[in-house]
């Protein structure tokens, strides 16, 4: 496994970091396709012994269950030092007035929730999971800041806005001395690459790392466009990304086919060897509920794409709708 810093922070941590949606109750929250927790326990060791030390998850995740699961399971499989372990705030966590978004309220409250979840004092990373318009952007930052001189967090991150929402929050953060952004977490993948266009440029000038959620388009990019699975039968929020540019994420698909043919290695490397392959790219958010899905991504990072290969899988794409904000 290599390892790089985390954009301009001193942190170490492994060219993938395990997503950790896939591991929660399935009954709890709105993912019915998640693993249990005697189901995630050995995807989580095999990612430990791989050399994995990056594990992305957040409060919402199947009403908090994926927090629980995932402390438990690096408790139990390593050390607390040896391991990073990012989680996220502003899903709604319950009903009424203050349950979600990003107030100074909801922070504190969700910020301790978290660490009660994962067993821990701590999160390497805390990231705002989506941009809150209904909250003062100084609200959110000084708050946030405060989690971090409150031991509470070492660094916090954001997660898919505008590059211009980005870019003002990480001025107001300079202006006032505030803990600054250390990370992005975007959608990027061959099937979406609207974050070429502002959001990349931005975060390589600023220093950002950016670790790019669904790299393999929720698995579309690993199977032939009208194969099913349980998850794409069931994940509305999936559906609502890929609705309105099938017949050229088609043609994507069909081109990543081709080449991992021609190299002889499954299409979820091939895939994910392109995001790998852009260098404003620290760490891409991998998901994985078989065994065998760690292999694939493990072996992505010995996969060395020609510049040939390159274009011929972006060369089908088409501008798409600015999607994954909501």
């Amino acid at each position: 496994m290599d390892y790089l810093k985390l954009g301009m922070t001193g942190l170490d941590v492994s060219r993938l970091c395990l997503g950790c949606m896939t591991y929660g109750i399935p009954d709890r929250g709105n993912h019915a396709w998640t693993l249990d927790e005697a189901t995630s326990r050995p995807i989580l060791e095999k990612a430990v012994e791989a050399g994995i030390n990056f594990f992305d998850t957040a409060n919402v995740y199947s009403d908090g269950t994926s927090e629980e699961i995932v402390g438990r399971a690096l408790k139990d499989f390593t050390r607390r030092e040896e391991v990073v372990i990012a989680t996220k705030v502003h899903g709604r966590m319950r009903p009424g007035p203050n349950g979600s978004g990003l107030s100074r309220k909801a922070i504190m409250t969700e910020i301790d929730a978290s660490l009660t979840r994962l067993g821990t004092d701590y999160v390497d990373l805390y990231q705002i999971h989506r941009f809150d318009s209904e909250v003062p952007i100084e609200e959110t930052l000084e708050a946030l800041h405060d989690v971090v001189k409150a031991g509470k967090a070492r660094y916090i991150g954001a997660s898919s806005m505008y590059a211009w929402q980005f870019a003002t929050m990480l001025h107001v953060s300079d202006a006032n001395g505030w803990t600054r952004f250390s990370t992005m977490q975007d959608y990027l993948n061959l099937l979406y690459r609207e974050e070429e266009r502002e959001m990349l440029p931005l975060c390589e000038a600023e220093g950002i790392g950016v670790i790019p959620w669904s790299p393999l388009a929720r698995g579309r990019l690993t199977r032939d466009w009208d194969e099913a699975t349980n998850r794409s039968e069931t994940d509305e929020f999936g559906a609502t990304l890929y609705s309105h540019t099938a017949d050229a994420d088609r043609r994507v698909v069909e081109r990543v086919a081709e080449i991992a043919k021609e190299r002889g290695v499954p299409r979820a490397q091939v895939a994910l060897a392109w995001v790998l392959a852009k260098p404003e790219v620290t760490a891409p958010i991998i998901g994985a509920s078989k065994p065998g899905h760690l292999d694939d991504a493990i072996a992505a990072l010995e996969i060395g794409l020609t510049e040939d290969e390159i274009a011929r899988l972006e060369e089908p794409y088409v501008p798409h709708a600015v999607v994954g904000f909501a």
